[in-house]
């Protein structure tokens, strides 16, 4: 996988797509959990948002860590690169917790769904506060690495 495109950093790249896709997934998830028209309407669109978020999750990860490699050693992206690591398994719980609200929801109305799809949102309104709130920390990490980072080179 290449480093760099055109310049620029796969990492800053990708990123970007992760940082757009997470927060949709989320809003999205939230959305189709508590209002079922929307979750007829929508409900396969959030999956699918969740299901790219989750493939470039770790392509962020691995090619923040390529970027580190030619980075001085700094403790603001050694706690961004930390944060990030983790963020895969509240993206992956996100999918999971949204793809089987959709299964379960789209299955004719037999005694067992609506209990199932009542603790299946509530489930997916927790996962997406979760992989929200971590995302934001991740990003806030990574913008303090860059930013702040910036004030601890040296002057050329």
């Amino acid at each position: 996988m290449p480093e760099f495109i055109d310049g620029l950093p796969l990492h800053a790249l990708v990123v970007h797509a992760v940082v757009v896709l997470v927060p949709l997934a989320v809003l999205g998830t939230i959305v189709i959990a508590v209002w079922p028209a929307a979750r007829r309407r929508f409900g396969w669109l959030v999956v699918g948002f969740a299901a790219v978020a989750a493939v470039l999750t770790p392509i962020a990860s691995s090619s923040g860590e390529d970027l580190e490699k030619r980075l001085p050693e700094n403790d603001l992206i050694k706690a961004h690169e930390e944060l990030g690591d983790t963020l895969i398994w509240f993206v992956l719980g996100l999918l999971v917790v949204v793809t089987a609200l959709m299964v379960v929801s789209t299955r004719s109305a037999e005694a067992w769904t609506k209990p199932a799809v009542i603790v299946l949102a509530v489930l997916c309104v927790g996962a997406g506060v979760a992989a929200g709130i971590h995302t934001y920390r991740v990003g806030d990490a990574g913008a303090r690495a860059v930013w702040d980072g910036i004030d601890q080179q040296p002057a050329r």
